[in-house]
């Protein structure tokens, strides 16, 4: 697959994923490219904590958060809400989002993605439940319930409770892999643990259940990535294959917003697309490729 021209409309609603909505403290829209349409995002980390520092990183942690935990009750309300919005049509009424094209506002996941790790919230589990009770009452069969996460949590008895009931409701993992080798691994997400711990989560998940793989590619001080780093991320993921784990997607992308460092740059289309083909020619899954 090569990367998708989206019309000139689009391309601003692309670059938009604030995590800001109308006094919202949780729960924003936005239009993405990867999901192909409208996704529901859910911010369990408002007060901006994380376990990674990618050289990527979008979030503003200039900005001091509003709030510091999350309110289950006014999180149930604004997703609540938002769903209806988004179902009735009101949601892109005016706004922002008003000149999203018709082919793009069908709600396409409620995801949670913010402001750091999900899984990593005391409250992810309680969140999921919510989150999957308002997706059955509002008969959202055909939405996927998603988690967008760094994989480093993915072996703790509660996270995996919530993956359970994801797996009930339409779920999907979509799992960071940025790097194949543990000095890259360190240049780009400057994680508090091993890489070595990440792949051995995504392959216990794997196991459970196919498993997107999120792997973002960039310039650093102008360098592209070399081929024998791209070389060694197809030989991690064939490993996890062979050792029984399954994915239903490679999203290979790169940077589309203000990045944490200046020195990181995007990928132009055609060097993503030249990773896709050797990750292609080395392990037997589907890979997309999405441009900057």
């Amino acid at each position: 697959m090569r990367p998708d021209q989206p019309p000139t409309s689009l391309n601003h609603l692309f670059a938009d994923h604030s995590r800001h909505w109308s006094g919202n403290l949780y729960v924003y829209p936005v239009i993405s490219r990867r999901s192909g349409g409208l996704s529901i995002g859910i911010n369990l980390n408002p007060d901006k904590a994380c376990n990674f520092d990618c050289v990527y990183c979008q979030v503003d942690r200039s900005v001091p958060p509003a709030v510091r935990k999350v309110d289950l009750d006014r999180l149930s309300q604004e997703l609540d809400q938002m769903i209806q919005l988004a179902v009735d049509g009101e949601l892109f009424a005016g706004g922002p989002l008003a000149t999203t094209p018709h082919s793009h506002r069908s709600i396409r996941d409620i995801a949670f993605s913010g402001d750091g790790e999900p899984t990593a919230s005391p409250v992810f589990l309680e969140a999921v439940e919510l989150a999957a009770g308002l997706r059955g009452r509002h008969n959202l069969d055909d939405v996927k319930l998603r988690v967008i996460t760094d994989a480093a949590y993915l072996n703790r008895p509660r996270v995996r409770k919530a993956l359970a009931i994801l797996d009930a409701n339409n779920g999907e993992i979509w799992a960071k892999l940025d790097a194949g080798t543990d000095e890259r691994f360190r240049l780009i997400n400057r994680a508090n643990m091993p890489l070595q711990t990440i792949l051995d989560n995504i392959c216990d998940a794997a196991r459970v259940r196919p498993v997107v793989i999120q792997s973002l590619w960039m310039r650093i001080h102008g360098q592209a990535p070399p081929a024998t780093e791209i070389d060694a991320f197809a030989d991690r993921l064939k490993t996890i294959l062979d050792q029984g784990g399954r994915f239903s997607l490679i999203q290979i992308y790169t940077v589309a917003r203000q990045t944490a460092e200046q020195y990181v740059s995007p990928l132009p289309d055609g060097e993503l697309n030249t990773i896709a083909d050797r990750v292609r020619a080395r392990i037997a899954a589907p890979v997309a490729v999405f441009g900057g």
